[in-house]
């Protein structure tokens, strides 16, 4: 038996050639490999020797060669093969550990050229891991170090590799290029700057971890982590206390930090099943923690906190009386930290670069039966040459401040979606109905019910698409408040003008929607 071994993640490759050869098995190796290998006192035929032709152009050929790719690819079943390798004097290569040149690792550093990262784009490793992938009934082929002990078991036990672990071990390798190349794909479309959706989507993923279950107990659910550096994203926080996180509390979790990431002014955002039901903004943390709890004392419970700002002693004594099912910061006072972590359930995440906006070149995926629909992520809130006052009384400055903090939160509110904010506070928030007049009512029933009767006076409402109807405006009126901020759009916008018009409230047109499904 002959062993092809060449990686560039060296974990555990002397120990593992040095049970081969206690097995019988003679190596074949390269380059540093090959160094390592003799360092440690193992024979080994260096790869040159094998085809008769030296390594060139800086280690760029080395294994591409006729006697290496021969020997992989001949089925041993087939007699014709088996001749022509005699004929040519070829021995056959029965196993191949190949990692590949350290790609990933080269982009995620500061500073990489594009030189640099194409350098490290392997040829020879996945040309063979395919090769040997391809005849994997008569060659064991293996591209991860924490498979070798696998090999290393069933060589010791057996005298070969079973049939149905070569073929894991081939599934693994296809799986494993497939990523390589999507990574190297991903890499050169960002690197030209390249927006357009192309004719057909590769992408990649790391796991971070199986989960309990997804969204519901009977189903499977894990949680994967795109190639790249994603500050700012939950999936680079750090836990700090409680359970791990469940599927329900990632999505919901993530949805908060979005809203979150439009407010650079001390805000608060609180969550509950992927919208929000309190936000809050203030001159500093604390204060904003109080709004937001403020404007939903129901439905906070159970649900998401993320701050901008750390969280200081005096908020962490407020929260503590809650039950939050998790918490994001950029950090935490010592004592408050301390103080929440006595709560053993509370998830404490801390997110360094909470406020680092999205990745421009970021998709927005949804999963359909037998497809995938894509689109670029909603990254504007609104263009500001775009806006029209469009009634005959102007918003005041302090009604346009809290325009564009309830237009912030409507855009993260599910469609049919209606927000109603005062003081830079959410006082009611209508998600998800199937009509727009439902969703403007239930706004003004919720700040009435959970702040109080007079909750919506003077406050303003967004709504995430245009008015059909006057209706809205209509219901605007009995609640008292004063502004409006819409997309307009409409074919009947001139209704919701003139009712506007007859009730002093001022208008605002975006010409910007934003649907949430």
């Amino acid at each position: 038996m002959r062993a092809l071994i060449s990686v560039s993640d060296k974990t555990g490759i002397v120990e593992l050639a040095k049970n081969l050869v206690s097995l019988g098995v003679e190596i074949i190796s390269t380059g540093g490999t090959y160094g390592k290998l003799k360092e440690a006192g193992i024979s080994a035929i260096e790869i040159s020797e094998l085809t008769g032709f030296p390594e060139c152009l800086d280690g760029r050929v080395k294994t591409l060669h006729p006697v290496v790719h021969a020997g992989l690819l001949a089925m041993r079943s087939n007699p014709s093969h088996m001749k022509q390798l005699a004929d040519l004097n070829i021995e056959p290569i029965d196993m191949v550990v190949v990692n590949l040149y350290p790609f990933k690792q080269t982009i995620l550093k500061e500073g990489v050229t594009r030189e640099e990262a194409v350098e490290n784009i392997d040829i020879g490793g996945p040309t063979m891991l395919r090769a040997a992938a391809k005849n994997y009934q008569d060659v064991v082929v293996v591209v991860d170090p924490l498979d070798y002990d696998k090999v290393l078991s069933e060589l010791k036990e057996a005298g070969q590799v079973s049939y149905q672990t070569k073929f894991y071990l081939m599934q693994k390798v296809f799986q494993h290029t497939s990523s390589y190349d999507t990574m190297i794909a991903d890499y050169l479309r960002k690197e030209r700057n390249d927006r357009e959706l192309p004719e057909t989507l590769t992408m990649t993923f790391e796991k971070i971890q199986d989960m309990r279950y997804g969204e519901n107990p009977h189903q499977k659910a894990a949680f994967y982590r795109e190639i790249g550096r994603k500050k700012g994203s939950i999936t680079d926080a750090v836990q700090l206390n409680g359970k791990e996180l469940s599927f329900n509390n990632i999505n919901d979790t993530n949805g908060a930090l979005e809203l979150l990431k439009e407010f650079t002014e001390p805000t608060v955002v609180a969550c509950k099943h992927g919208n929000p039901c309190g936000v809050g903004s203030a001159d500093n943390i604390l204060d904003a923690w109080r709004k937001a709890f403020a404007a939903d004392k129901v439905s906070v419970y159970g649900g998401i906190v993320v701050a901008n700002r750390e969280i200081p002693l005096a908020m962490a004594e407020e929260m503590k009386k809650v039950f939050l099912e998790v918490v994001v910061a950029p950090s935490y006072e010592e004592e408050a930290l301390k103080l929440l972590q006595t709560k053993k359930n509370v998830r404490l995440l801390e997110l360094k670069d909470i406020e680092v906006p999205q990745d421009e070149h970021a998709y927005d995926l949804k999963k359909v039966n037998g497809g995938l629909i894509v689109q670029t992520i909603d990254s504007k809130l609104l263009i500001e040459e775009d806006l029209k006052m469009v009634t005959d009384r102007v918003p005041t400055d302090k009604e346009m401040e809290d325009l564009r903090f309830a237009w912030k939160i409507v855009k993260f509110v599910k469609s049919n979606g209606i927000a109603l904010a005062k003081d830079k506070q959410s006082v009611g928030i209508g998600p998800g109905q199937v009509n727009r007049i439902w969703a403007a009512k239930q706004a003004i029933e919720h700040a009435k019910e959970l702040i109080g009767e007079n909750a919506a006076e003077g406050a303003v409402l967004a709504s995430d698409a245009f008015f059909p109807f006057d209706d809205c405006v209509e219901a605007a009126h009995q609640a008292g408040i004063t502004a409006i901020i819409q997309p307009g759009g409409s074919i009947r916008d001139e209704d919701s003008i003139k009712k506007c018009n007859e009730y002093g409230i001022a208008m605002v047109f975006t010409g910007m929607r934003h649907f949430r499904h």
